[in-house]
């Protein structure tokens, strides 16, 4: 029974103290400044384009080292990589990030990047 949370006014509630307090948790957690939701949004979506941009590469250089490209598609390729890189700068200085604030780290599996 002391498990769960119920609804109670803190004079009523004798677990109050043993229990930390729903809105100090939740201030913390929950931070409702337009400008950090942005910057967290850009981050988030820069990350993602950036793995996908990661993968693609590898992707791109497993097939220039097959042979299966012609010398126009490798020329091609490089240039829109290098199109991506910079666009990819500008938007972190936009956002106020670092390269390393895309690498993600996930815990027991390390970094995402």
């Amino acid at each position: 029974m002391r498990d769960k949370l119920l609804h109670a006014p803190p004079d009523l509630d004798l677990f109050a103290e043993d229990r930390p307090r729903l809105d100090h948790v939740l201030s913390r957690r929950v931070n409702a400044d337009p400008e950090s939701v942005e910057r967290g949004l850009a981050q988030l979506v820069l990350t993602i384009v950036e793995l996908l941009r990661q993968l693609m590469e590898r992707q791109a250089l497993r097939r220039v080292d097959g042979g299966t490209l012609t010398d126009d598609e490798v020329e091609r390729l490089g240039r829109t990589f290098m199109e991506l890189d910079k666009r990819m700068a500008e938007l972190r200085d936009e956002f106020g990030l670092d390269e390393e604030d895309l690498n993600l780290n996930l815990g027991p599996l390390g970094n995402l990047l």
